[in-house]
């Protein structure tokens, strides 16, 4: 068999894979159009930028409600608010974090939280120090319309949280909900690139980061801080949205520094930084089909399907399954 093509079977050839360069005709431009013009899912997102104040739970849970109120009345319909808004952070025993602690989802905060989900119908991530038989784990738990879509158990604990809290036993899943795939990180997850890749190798669309960034040694005064240029990276390598809603304050000498964010799939911000010490809800409109659409970066280049399976595993050792990339 000759191992050239004809001319007719080369014509056929670059027509299949799309490398025609002539002219489109009148279907192929009205189809180029229709997907440039299209907003297949275009979500207004909001993160709260609150000051919890630890064992004062009734007054956080509160405060989060009045934001969402405030949120959902500008039209947002993903609201994302802090690590552990309802209890406060620094716990000084045991024994107030597990006073300040509550079931998933069959709390009073994720009851409330699911309440306001269903009368405004839109999605909440939010962080909440959730209790399970005698375990706490610092979760950030996922509520829709239709009540409680799921539950992240923070992976990477930070400093003195190991005194209270157990390592996250469920993984980086990815919850699909009508206005896209959603994942969610807690604070010093976002320091882990593993953490956004295998959320974005499940096919997650946007990160909800629910935070409490402490100031970083060696921080330039006159730069963003080190939480926002990783969010930002961690959105253009991955292709994903992220959206990061920090708290504000001084709590029991711990300083906290605000600049919640919200980021693009390309990486550049499209919404804050937040002020470092106010309550204030940043917003940002972002049609999340863009994360994979906008994937390739060129006629070669994506960046999830460019990476070397035969060198390192697919999905890094992990047991998650594979989603579309």
């Amino acid at each position: 068999m000759s191992g050239h093509l004809s001319k007719h079977d080369n014509l056929c050839a670059r027509a299949i894979v799309g490398l025609e360069r002539g002219p489109q005709g009148p279907m192929e431009e009205a189809m180029t159009s229709d997907r440039k013009g299209r907003n297949e899912a275009e979500v207004k997102i909001a993160c709260c930028q609150m000051e919890p104040i630890v064992s004062e739970k009734q007054r956080n849970i509160e405060k989060s409600c009045e934001m969402i109120e405030e949120a959902a009345s500008n039209g947002a319909r993903l609201v994302v608010l802090p690590e552990l808004c309802n209890s406060g952070y620094v716990f000084e025993s045991r024994e107030e974090a597990f006073a300040l602690s509550e079931e998933v989802p069959n709390g009073e905060t994720t009851n409330l939280w699911a309440e306001l989900a269903a009368e405004h119908r839109l999605h909440i991530a939010a962080g909440i120090n959730e209790r399970e038989g005698d375990l706490l784990y610092n979760s950030s738990v996922v509520v829709g319309p239709n009540g409680h879509v799921g539950t992240f158990r923070k992976v990477h604990l930070w400093n003195e949280e190991n005194l209270f809290f157990e390592p996250g036993n469920l993984g980086f899943p990815v919850f699909k909900t009508p206005i896209g795939r959603l994942a969610c990180h807690i604070c010093y997850d976002s320091w882990f690139p593993e953490s956004y890749r295998l959320a974005a190798l499940q096919g997650a669309d946007i990160v909800c980061v629910s935070t409490n960034w402490v100031p970083i040694p060696g921080q330039d005064p006159d730069r963003e801080a080190m939480a926002n240029i990783l969010v930002m990276a961690a959105a253009h390598v991955n292709s994903v949205y992220v959206a990061a809603a920090d708290r504000v304050g001084t709590e029991r000498g711990q300083p906290f520094i605000g600049q919640s964010i919200i980021v693009s799939c390309t990486g550049w911000p499209i919404g804050g930084p937040a002020s470092p010490d106010k309550e204030e809800i940043i917003y940002a409109e972002a049609n999340l089909a863009d994360a994979r659409r906008k994937r390739n970066w060129n006629e070669y280049n994506q960046p999830l399907r460019d990476r070397r399976t035969d060198i390192y595993g697919e999905m890094l050792g992990s047991s998650h399954v594979r989603g579309w990339y």
